[in-house]
């Protein structure tokens, strides 16, 4: 006959087991000279298990479908528990994992190189087909056997765990796979929260050890369990476990542990990383200082739980005696291999690197602010190809390390290149003169370190920007055509302190004469007549005030502005007399892209450094365009050619035009500050521009008057823009610039006045044969 507590129990499991979807095994009889032992020492054990769970809603399911006997003695509390059983939530979705982001430029051959990573979680999604099969079964016989059998919870192993827990004292697992991987979808979801209170909370409630917790958990492994196949569980499980610290998924243990991937694990390597994922703080391979798991005793705790998994996999029959004999005479060598991540990692093209991470930032496909743009973006998997030109870019570093040493006793001298391409303003090169780190520490321990870009504005990791001096006149050039003027027109250049009033429709006339505005010539040229040809090629600064006293001060910014010339802090240019021979500080990348604007016709493209942005699945990402505007007219561009071709072929940029190797048509304007600081050589072929700059970073020194070596500083500019070219030219080639030849202006006449035909001087009488000559001086 059937009693009360049995028929509640019954109905009890059958409904349960429906919910469950698994075989649940009932015992409603116990052999009668047995039943009294099993009864006494049972006893003893849920004694102390429902005293451990506090008749909790966990304990009622797991006695309700385990053993009959036990369930009647709290068969309400079984009864309840289904109830809110079936309220729990059903599922959990297999969704994307939080994974690292890559930066990559592209080789001649089509092959990419990776700059960097960035993550907060070093993790590589992998397919089933790409995780070896020494890691399944080590992952299934170690944690999970019956994997394969229950339907996301196994009850034996839940028993077991439990009921060791409250007779050895000690904490037991017992989750199944299943189980585990939801533990670990409900923690990624609270590392999704950006608010510490909110995210503490929600990892709080995903990990307490609690019955309510682990009802709900294995609700939710059964869910899974139905809606999904064993081995897209297993896949994924692999794929969000930890591996400690910053570790996460199998492929990236392998990677980091083992320099191998998952695919090609080995036996004993695959046991090692299986048996990290059940304790990864007192498993993990990367602390060969430690006492109990480190280089001196073998990483012992690894190894013992490594040989544990190895029997278990023997036992089940996954592997034979002599791989399992072989497996546990192994040592356990790990070899760490750090990932890349962040821009240092990109060594000489960190400084690249860390220009695009600020155009991600700007990017608002990642998110509404520039915090939450780089978050998004270390959690999303994208892989970024960028326009980097590696051998323009070797080129540029190569030069670089020749010619300009990384820290110099003289003073503090920064030195950059950076290289665009004409028509398109993809940046192919920029690197600098120092070792790259955002950290004050590491900063701290040289001046060969700053994580300053010299080549950028300051909002894009740059610097306030350098002066460019003579470079900057090819702007008052482009005006001076803009408004109808000759190559060959003329104008007063003569060194004078009383310039008089210059117009400037934006803030009205301007007169400089009582601060004494008295510019001179690099060469202390006199610079009396000089036509608008001659002060280019030349670089007279003279030449260039005569020229701005016959146009519009605020045309010439305008003009300049148009070319996409801007100041690097952010504020705006200004449009004094001086700002005629360089006194604005721009970016250097902003001068290779108006060159390349000149190059171009006229028509100026904003630099780019992202040519495709893949997000996970390869799916394509909109990049931030470059954006084409004519800038001046293509007539324009071409005076401007013809005059910067001869300075490059006859004037200041003839070092640098002459030593370039293939030759082709090149346009160019050299740049020097004030004393000496500053120097500049800025250029372009119909195909890519390249501006190279050695500023002073600090203070001021002479470059005429110091050296690197035996080599003076100041032609370092003409060193190292010919070889960034040489391989420019070499492969990109270079076509004829449209060239409009100046028309042919007559100097004015001047009307003398007349003048009195000249008195012959007096002939003195011829000396006597004996007198004494004349005393010197006389």
């Amino acid at each position: 006959m059937t009693n009360n507590h049995e028929l509640m129990c019954r109905c009890g499991l059958s409904h349960l087991s429906a919910q469950l979807g698994v075989n649940v095994v009932q015992v409603t009889e116990v052999p009668a000279g047995a039943a009294q032992s099993w009864r006494r020492s049972l006893h003893g054990v849920l004694g102390g298990l429902l005293g451990f769970v506090a008749m909790s809603a966990a304990a009622g399911v797991l006695v309700a479908v385990s053993v009959t006997p036990v369930v009647a003695l709290s068969g309400i509390a079984a009864t309840n528990t289904i109830s809110v059983f079936e309220n729990l939530p059903g599922y959990v979705n297999i969704e994307p994992l939080s994974q690292k982001s890559d930066i990559f430029a592209t080789r001649s051959d089509g092959t990419v190189e990776l700059l960097a990573s960035f993550y907060d979680q070093n993790r590589i999604e992998v397919s089933w087909d790409a995780i070896g099969q020494f890691a399944k079964d080590a992952a299934v016989s170690g944690e999970d056997p019956r994997f394969y059998e229950h339907g996301g919870v196994d009850l034996q192993g839940t028993l077991r765990a439990t009921a060791t827990t409250v007779v050895g004292g000690n904490t037991q697992g017992g989750s199944s796979i299943t189980q585990q991987y939801v533990k670990n979808v409900l923690v990624q979801k609270c590392e999704l929260i950006t608010d510490k209170r909110a995210h503490d909370a929600c990892y709080h409630a995903a990990t307490e050890t609690t019955p309510d917790r682990k009802l709900k958990e294995m609700r939710l492994a059964i869910g899974v369990e139905k809606k999904y196949g064993k081995h897209d569980i297993l896949q994924q499980y692999f794929n969000i476990t930890g591996f400690g610290g910053t570790v996460y998924g199998i492929e990236a243990a392998a990677n980091y542990y083992f320099n191998t991937t998952a695919a090609n694990l080995t036996l004993t390597q695959a046991a090692s990383l299986v048996a990290i994922v059940n304790n990864p703080v007192k498993f993990q391979l990367d602390k060969p200082a430690s006492e109990t798991n480190g280089t001196a005793n073998g990483y012992a705790a690894n190894k013992q739980r490594r040989d544990y998994i190895l029997r278990e996999m023997l036992r089940y029959q996954k592997i034979t005696n002599s791989e399992f004999d072989a497996a546990v005479a192994l040592p356990v060598e790990p070899i760490i291999t750090e990932p890349s991540t962040g821009c240092q990692t990109a060594a000489a093209n960190a400084y690249f690197c860390d220009y695009v991470t600020k155009i991600l930032q700007n990017a608002p496909i990642f998110g509404t602010d520039a915090a939450t743009r780089m978050l998004n973006f270390r959690r999303g998997g994208y892989d970024v190809y960028t326009t980097l030109d590696l051998d323009v870019q070797n080129a540029a570093v190569t030069t670089m390390n020749q010619q300009v040493p990384k820290v110099y006793a003289g003073g503090d001298v920064g030195a950059v290149i950076t290289s665009v391409q004409v028509g398109t303003g993809r940046v192919l090169a920029m690197t600098q003169n120092k070792d790259y780190s955002q950290d004050p520490a590491v900063q701290a321990t040289g001046a060969n370190y700053t994580g300053i870009n010299y080549a950028t504005d300051f909002a894009e990791g740059g610097s306030s920007g350098f002066q460019p001096g003579s470079t900057y006149k090819v702007f008052t050039l482009a005006e001076w055509l803009k408004e109808g003027h000759s190559l060959n027109e003329r104008v007063d250049s003569r060194r004078k302190a009383n310039w008089g009033t210059f117009q400037d429709s934006c803030l009205g006339p301007q007169n400089y004469n009582k601060e004494g505005f008295n510019p001179r010539n690099d060469a202390n040229e006199s610079g009396a007549n000089y036509s608008a040809l001659q002060a280019t090629v030349g670089s007279i600064n003279t030449g260039f005030i005569g020229m701005a006293k016959r146009l519009d001060l605020c045309g010439i910014r305008k003009t300049a502005e148009a070319f996409g010339v801007h100041r690097a802090d952010g504020n705006p240019l200004s449009q004094s007399g001086a700002s005629v021979i360089g006194t604005n500080e721009v970016a250097p990348l902003t001068m290779a892209v108006a060159f390349a604007g000149i190059a171009n016709k006229g028509v100026t493209c904003s630099p780019i450094a992202i040519d495709r942005i893949v997000g996970p699945g390869g799916v394509e990402i909109p990049v931030p365009p470059s954006t084409c505007t004519q800038s001046v007219d293509s007539t324009v561009a071409a005076g401007m050619a013809y005059a910067m071709r001869r300075v490059m072929t006859s004037g200041t940029g003839r070092q640098s035009n002459a030593s370039t190797v293939p030759a082709v048509p090149m346009i160019g304007k050299t740049g020097t500050t004030d004393s000496a600081k500053d120097t500049w050589m800025s250029g372009a072929s119909t195909k890519v521009a390249t501006v190279v700059a050695v500023v002073s970073l600090t203070g001021a020194l002479s470059q005429r008057r110091q050296f690197f070596g035996r080599d003076q500083i100041a032609t370092a500019r003409h060193r190292m823009w010919p070889v960034v070219m040489s391989v420019v030219n070499a492969k990109y080639g270079g076509d004829a610039f449209d060239e409009l030849a100046p028309k042919y202006i007559p100097p004015p006449v001047v009307v003398a006045p007349p003048v009195a035909p000249p008195v012959a001087p007096p002939v003195a009488p011829p000396a006597p044969p004996d007198a004494a000559p004349a005393p010197p001086g006389q």
